[in-house]
C-alpha cells in the first residue's frame, strides 16, 4: 500500500514534483560543477604559474656559506661548490616524489670563443628522462613562455643563442661557432627567454661538464612542485617540534617540507622555495576556492528554499488525503515517511542528472577558464565525470530536499484531520 500511494502521487502531482526536481537539479548542477573544479583547481593553477618558473630553487650548501669578521660579512669564492646530477635520482625516493611536475638543473660556466672572447654560458637538460615521465625535464618544458627561433640542441656539437648574444656575435640559426679548444658547435636557434639566458651561450648539459671540466656537477636546480597554501605551521621549524607533530608536518606537501625533504637525500644541498611564486599560488588557490564554496552555498540554499516552497504547495493541496489517512489510523510516522521518501525519490533522479550537468559544466568552465590545459583523452574524461562525486552529490541532494521538506511536512502533521475533513465537505 505504501508503495502504490508513493507511485499514485508522481502521477498525480507530476508539476509539482517537477518544479521542486528541477530546483534540486538547478542545486546539485553547481554544487557538482564547483567540487569537480575544485578537485583540479589545485593542479590547474600550479600549471599556469609554472611559466613564472619554480618553486623550490636547490644551490650547493657551501655556495651560502658566509663568515662575520670584525662586524664585516664576508662570502668566500664558491666558484668550485657544485652538486652531483647523479644525486638527483633520489628525488625519487622522498615522500612527496609525485607532487615533483618539473626538474631543470643548470650548470654556470665561462667558455672561451675562438676570436678570443669570453662569453658566459648555461648547461641545460633538454627532454631528459626521469622518473615515471610525468614530470617536465628541463628547461624548455619548465618555461614554455620561451620563445625560440629555431630547435633546441639534439646533440652534443650544437647550442643555441641567447637573443642579446646572438646580436653581439652577428650569429643566425645554422651558423657555426669556434671555441678556443677547436671544438665546432652548429647554432640550431635563437632563444628569447626574457632573463639573464638571453647574453649567454646555451649548451646541452653533457657538454657544458665537458667543456668546464667538472662531470657530474650541477649549480642549480630549479624544481617545480605541487604543494599546498603555506600557514602558521609550514613556517615552523621541523627540528624543534615533538615527534608526533613532526611528522604531520613532514606529510604535508608544504614548499617547505618537500625542500626539508630535498635537503635530507641530496647531500650539501640547500633548497629553499620561492616565495614569490609560491604565494602567489597559494593565494590565489585560497581565493578561488573561497568564491567556489560562496557559489555551491548560494545554491543549495536556493534548492533548499525552492523544495520548501513546492513541497508547502504540494501539502496544501493534499490536506484532504492527509486528513483520510489520518483518521483511517495513519500515524504520523507512517505519513511523514511517505512525503519523505518522494523527497528522497525526487532527490536521487534530480540529484544524478545534476550530476551529469555538473560534471560537463565543471568541463567546458575548465576548458574555457583554462584554455592551455590539455592532456590525454582519457585523462580528460576521468576528469570530466569522477565517480567519487556521484554519492557525494546525491547525498547532498537528499540532505538539501529533506531539509527543505521538513517545515512543510512538519506544519501538515499538526493538522487536525477531523477539521480538515469538514472544511473540504
Amino acid at each position: 500500500m505504501f508503495l502504490r500511494l508513493l507511485f499514485e502521487s508522481f502521477l498525480r502531482q507530476r508539476r509539482r514534483k517537477l518544479l521542486a526536481g528541477i530546483a534540486i537539479l538547478l542545486g546539485t548542477t553547481a554544487v557538482t560543477a564547483m567540487l569537480a573544479l575544485a578537485t583540479t583547481i589545485g593542479d590547474r593553477i600550479h600549471n599556469e604559474l609554472a611559466v613564472y618558473g619554480a618553486n623550490i630553487v636547490v644551490t650547493p650548501r657551501a655556495a651560502g656559506l658566509e663568515v662575520n669578521l670584525g662586524g664585516v660579512s664576508i662570502k668566500p669564492a664558491t666558484g668550485n661548490a657544485y652538486l652531483h646530477e647523479s644525486d638527483l635520482d633520489k628525488l625519487k625516493t622522498i615522500f612527496w616524489a609525485n607532487n615533483i611536475t618539473g626538474i631543470s638543473p643548470e650548470l654556470a660556466l665561462s667558455v672561451r670563443l675562438a676570436d678570443g672572447h669570453t662569453v658566459a654560458a648555461t648547461g641545460l637538460w633538454f627532454q631528459h628522462p626521469f622518473g615515471t615521465g610525468t614530470a617536465r625535464t628541463g628547461a624548455p618544458q619548465m618555461h614554455p613562455a620561451w620563445r625560440m627561433a629555431g630547435a633546441w640542441p639534439a646533440a652534443p656539437d650544437q647550442a643555441v643563442l641567447g637573443t642579446a648574444l646572438a646580436r653581439l656575435l652577428h650569429k643566425q640559426t645554422g651558423d657555426p661557432l669556434q671555441l678556443a679548444d677547436g671544438t665546432t658547435l652548429h647554432i640550431t636557434g635563437i632563444a628569447d627567454t626574457a632573463s639573464a639566458l638571453d647574453q649567454q651561450l646555451i649548451l646541452p648539459m653533457a657538454t657544458a661538464q665537458r667543456s668546464n671540466g667538472t662531470a657530474d656537477a650541477v649549480s642549480r636546480i630549479d624544481i617545480s612542485a605541487r604543494t599546498i597554501p603555506e600557514d602558521n605551521f609550514a613556517r615552523v621549524d621541523p627540528d624543534t617540534l615533538p615527534a608526533k607533530q613532526r611528522e604531520i608536518w613532514y606529510c604535508r606537501a608544504y614548499a617547505n617540507s618537500i625542500a626539508y625533504q630535498i635537503r635530507e637525500v641530496i647531500p650539501g644541498a640547500d633548497a629553499q622555495q620561492v616565495r614569490r611564486v609560491e604565494q602567489s599560488e597559494g593565494t590565489i588557490l585560497n581565493r578561488i576556492s573561497g568564491l567556489m564554496w560562496l557559489i555551491s552555498a548560494a545554491a543549495l540554499f536556493a534548492a533548499a528554499f525552492a523544495v520548501s516552497a513546492a513541497m508547502a504547495t504540494a501539502i496544501l493541496e493534499r490536506r484532504g488525503e492527509i486528513g483520510l489517512m489520518r483518521s483511517l489510523g495513519a500515524s504520523k510516522l507512517t505519513i511523514a515517511a511517505l512525503f519523505y521518501a518522494e523527497t528522497a525519490v525526487l532527490a536521487l533522479v534530480f540529484g544524478t542528472l545534476g550530476y551529469l550537468l555538473g560534471s560537463t559544466l565543471s568541463a567546458w568552465l575548465g576548458a574555457r577558464i583554462f584554455a592551455g590545459d590539455s592532456g590525454p583523452a582519457a585523462l580528460q574524461l576521468a576528469t570530466t565525470f569522477n565517480p567519487v562525486l556521484l554519492p557525494v552529490t546525491v547525498g547532498i541532494a537528499i540532505l538539501v530536499a529533506i531539509a527543505g521538506s521538513t517545515p512543510s511536512i512538519r506544519s501538515a502533521l499538526r493538522l487536525d484531520p477531523s477539521a480538515i475533513l469538514r472544511a473540504d465537505a
